[in-house]
């Protein structure tokens, strides 16, 4: 039902035709066929069987597998069996990772509450949750979750705690009275309950106005639903190049086949070198490669608090440039802390509290006494106000308990929502002592005197104005401000009628105060490009005194509320978007625009968040990241990553571990396509001038699957260098294939093609094909070993520190040197990989040719990076000035 905190309680009954003794069995059954069952709805979801067959998609599996098909059919049986086995463990991966991924809705559905307490017949009684219909009259007490969305229509002093829907750590103080206006926030609709929020003070009869689907919950469930995953700067990379990639492969094969025809060699021979042309020029080991490194990182990542559930998510964290931030609990504490407090005229912090003067002393014992909230080492119970209170008191070896043990409490008035006061009556020397805190206008009021160090008297306009004064500091800070009043009573039955008359003696503010490395990890995030914003459910003064404190505010005017986005467009929030840095009191739908706006912006946006209110969001960012701690486990199954520590700062870490890991993979591709460009020059060389084929298919497997796997990999294992955080993120739009990166492939892929086929002609000349083949083949497989140790940066590696920096690749390295020795030495292994018997001069031939590509590669990054430093330093600022000063 549309704004139900508009009507009253009269309204209600009347429109959805129910009385005081509830809904009939005859009245359920006929709502049951127009509104169902109060449960979520699950969309049709994809058999783990379509989800398998999805991951062949992709242009370059999809030719392999021809190939692999072909292979099988003409008797190459060994190709086909490598290719296949690769391609089906990739599948299996990716299955599993989508599988992994799909269960926000099962999360929503568990969030139900189990029973609910209704008016059936005239009968108080208790049914499951999904029995809930539109019309139930429901009885609610602490320690209940809600059932269902409904019109609170009688209050006992009802405390709900709200924040995985609101982003609100506090509960909210609610109540039975008509709420006025169109498009009231969640928020403050005071006079609402919503499903999956829980219950933490007082008791409330409830007409349910919305069921299921209906439901803010079950809203938050269809935006998830209708929020597609988005794709990460890698995989649109990668599904870029790869079909760049097919296209160019199948160009050459085609061209190579039709040049051997014109030749006069048989069509089978033909094809099939064409064939082994496309063997030889895709990387089979490419997607495996990238999901192994992608992996390690995650492993790396964890043991850093940050758990990655979406493997591509590693290297999309490289390229954002907007993290959109929830405040409670992520920025902040998610605990309040008491910070200022005012007495005796004076404003100290929480640390300061003199308890030699008895005001002080006085206000704090008070403050424990006219409380309901007991702590212990294991657990906080209360309102988390009042556990602030007895934080303080903890602060001074004061115990809750003891003190109340102490002073017992002989009567009290529970806090109201209408009255905004709580009072309590104790004995002090033989007095009975009221004392009451609550809001301070309602204090003020009903305050005719102020206690000071000089004594009591009289509560003059004058002094009012300067308490409201601080009270007005205090608020604009984004602190909630207890003001605390009493006065002697000869009684201990008490009434609200003797919450008059009080003397006031101070004021305690508090806050969810910023946790203590926010400020650093926010600073950090400017630093390397990345705007952080804070979206959040609470007030756009708290939000934005929080904002300020950790640097992602400057000016007031960069926040903004939900209710103003509302009167925006689509296209006007995408304009405007980037003039905020805060949204307060935003809903839902509200945090998908957003997301949105920055995307279309061409951003690349990080969304954290801990609440189900966050899930949609954290689906819609490109990388979703929750709460392990204080998150629900819808918003941590919507999510790519969940921070164990919920600490802002470790996204930091993941991000630079993204740079790096993105960085390493790009050197690692580039070792792969610069290997498999020298094949492919080899193998056209040898077919343009009518040579024989320089590689038997053995031969082209076996450097595949050893010389291209174990290198790259350990590539991706590459150290990694925090100067990546004083770059600004990767351009989203940005290729793989970059001019610079396909030149470095070409040149050095040539490199090696050029020495391998000097070691070709060697052998053709020395004995024939097969030993030029088997020294062509043993020239490519070393030099691509070596290469490895090229691949490792664009900068030159000839440092020590530089080159033994990675035990891995020389690990790879050494397995594949003894590997390749073993077929070249050993005589069962030569039959079965088609090699010739060497001699010691053939040996040390390719040795030495193997070494030139990366002496040769080495020089040429030394000469490159020397003239950049030095045109570096020429053009600095400081270098400009002694310049200017010579000249003058």
């Amino acid at each position: 039902m549309k704004n139900a905190y508009e009507k009253s309680k009269e309204e209600l009954m009347t429109m959805l035709n129910v009385t005081p003794n509830g809904l009939t069995n005859e009245q359920v059954k006929n709502l049951r066929e127009k509104y169902g069952y109060n449960e979520i709805q699950e969309g049709k979801k994809k058999s783990t069987f379509t989800v398998f067959l999805e991951q062949f998609k992709d242009m370059l599996v999809i030719i392999l597998l021809i190939a692999a098909t072909i292979s099988m059919f003409l008797n190459n049986i060994e190709s086909a069996i490598v290719i296949f086995v690769v391609v089906i463990i990739n599948a299996i991966l990716g299955t599993v990772q989508h599988v992994k991924a799909e269960q926000s809705l099962n999360s929503l559905k568990a969030l139900s509450a189990p029973a609910a307490k209704v008016i059936r017949n005239g009968n108080k009684t208790e049914i499951p949750s999904r029995e809930v219909m539109v019309g139930d009259i429901v009885y609610l007490e602490a320690g209940d979750f809600v059932a269902a969305d409904g019109r609170i229509i009688e209050n006992f002093s009802l405390q709900v705690n709200e924040s995985s829907l609101t982003g609100e750590s506090e509960s909210i103080l609610k109540s039975d009275e008509i709420i006025h206006g169109n498009d009231i926030p969640i928020g403050d609709r005071k006079n609402m309950v919503y499903s999956g929020s829980l219950v933490t003070y007082g008791r409330a009869v409830v007409i349910i106005t919305a069921i299921g689907m209906n439901t803010e919950l079950g809203k938050v469930a269809q935006l998830l639903k209708d929020t597609k995953e988005k794709k990460t700067p890698l995989q649109i990379n990668l599904d870029n190049f790869g079909k760049k990639l097919a296209i160019v492969i199948l160009i050459i094969c085609g061209a190579v086949f039709i040049v051997n025809i014109i030749r006069g060699q048989a069509i089978i021979d033909s094809f099939m070198f064409a064939v082994a042309l496309a063997v030889a020029a895709i990387p089979e080991a490419l997607s495996s490669i990238v999901t192994i490194v992608l992996s390690l990182g995650t492993q790396k990542m964890a043991k850093e608090h940050a758990i990655i559930r979406k493997l591509q998510a590693v290297e999309g964290l490289g390229s954002v440039s907007i993290i959109c931030s929830d405040k409670t609990g992520t920025l902040t504490q998610n605990k309040m802390t008491v910070k200022k407090l005012y007495a005796n005229n004076r404003i100290f912090k929480a640390t300061e509290l003199n308890l030699n003067n008895n005001i002080e002393k006085d206000l704090l014992f008070m403050s424990l006494l006219c409380n309901d909230a007991v702590t212990t080492p294991e657990k906080e119970l209360g309102d988390p106000t009042e556990v602030a209170l007895i934080n303080l008191g903890e602060l001074y070896n004061l115990d809750e308990l003891k003190v109340r043990d102490d002073y017992p409490r002989l009567g009290e008035i529970p806090f109201d929502s209408d009255r905004k006061l709580m009072s309590v009556v104790y004995n002090l020397n033989g007095k009975n002592i009221l004392v009451t805190k609550g809001a301070l206008d309602v204090m003020l009021n009903k305050a005719t005197h102020i206690k000071t160090i000089d004594g009591v008297f009289p509560l003059t306009s004058k002094e009012k104005e300067s308490i409201e004064k601080v009270n007005k500091s205090f608020s604009e800070k984004g602190l909630r401000v207890l003001a605390f009043g009493f006065r002697e009573i000869s009684h201990t039955d008490i009434n609200i009628e003797d919450e008059n008359n009080l003397t006031f003696i101070g004021l305690i503010s508090m806050m969810d105060p910023p946790r203590e490395e926010s400020a650093k990890a926010v600073q950090e995030c400017i630093k390397a490009g990345i705007k952080p914003i804070m979206i959040t459910g609470d007030h756009k003064i708290t939000a934005s005194a929080i904002a300020k404190q950790i640097g992602i505010l400057k000016y007031d005017t960069e926040a903004i509320e939900g209710r103003e986005l509302d009167k925006l467009s689509d296209k006007e929030l995408k304009d405007v978007v980037e003039k905020y840095s805060v949204y307060a009191r935003v809903s839902p739908e509200h945090k998908i625009r957003i997301v949105k706006a920055w995307q279309e912006k061409g951003n690349v946006v990080a969304m954290t968040g801990d609440g189900v209110n966050d899930a949609p969001a954290l689906k819609q960012a490109d990388i979703g990241v929750a709460m392990g701690i204080t998150g629900s486990e819808v918003a941590k199954d919507a999510a790519s990553m969940v921070l164990t520590d919920d600490n802002f700062a470790t996204i930091v870490k993941a991000i630079s571990n993204g740079r790096n890991i993105y960085t390493n993979i790009t050197n690692a591709i580039k070792f792969l396509l610069s290997g498999n460009t020298a094949g492919i020059l080899s193998v056209l060389y040898a077919s343009i001038l009518a040579l024989p084929v320089p590689f038997a298919a053995v031969h082209l497997l076996f450097i595949n699957l050893l010389t291209d796997s174990l290198p790259a990999i350990a590539l991706g294992l590459e150290p990694h260098n925090n100067d990546v955080m004083k770059e600004k993120p990767r351009d989203v739009k940005q290729s793989i294939l970059t001019k610079e990166f396909i030149t470095n492939v070409f040149v050095e892929g040539l490199i090696i093609g050029i020495v391998t086929m000097i070691a070709f002609h060697i052998g053709l000349k020395e004995s024939g094909s097969m030993l030029a083949s088997t020294m062509a083949f043993a020239t490519l497989c070393l030099s691509r070993l070596v290469h490895g140790f090229n691949s490792k940066s664009t900068h030159h590696v000839l440092s020590k520190t530089a080159l033994l920096g990675n035990k891995y690749l020389w690990q790879a390295f050494g397995i594949g040197f003894l590997l390749l020795n073993a077929v070249l030495l050993i005589p069962p292994l030569r039959v079965i990989f088609e090699v010739e018997p060497l001699t010691l001069t053939n040996l040390f031939i390719i040795y030495g040719l193997s070494l030139i590509p990366f002496i040769i590669i080495q020089g040429f990054k030394f000469l490159h990076h020397s003239f950049e430093r030095k045109e570096s330093i020429e053009n600095s600022p400081k270098d400009k000035k002694v310049k200017e000063k010579i000249a003058s």
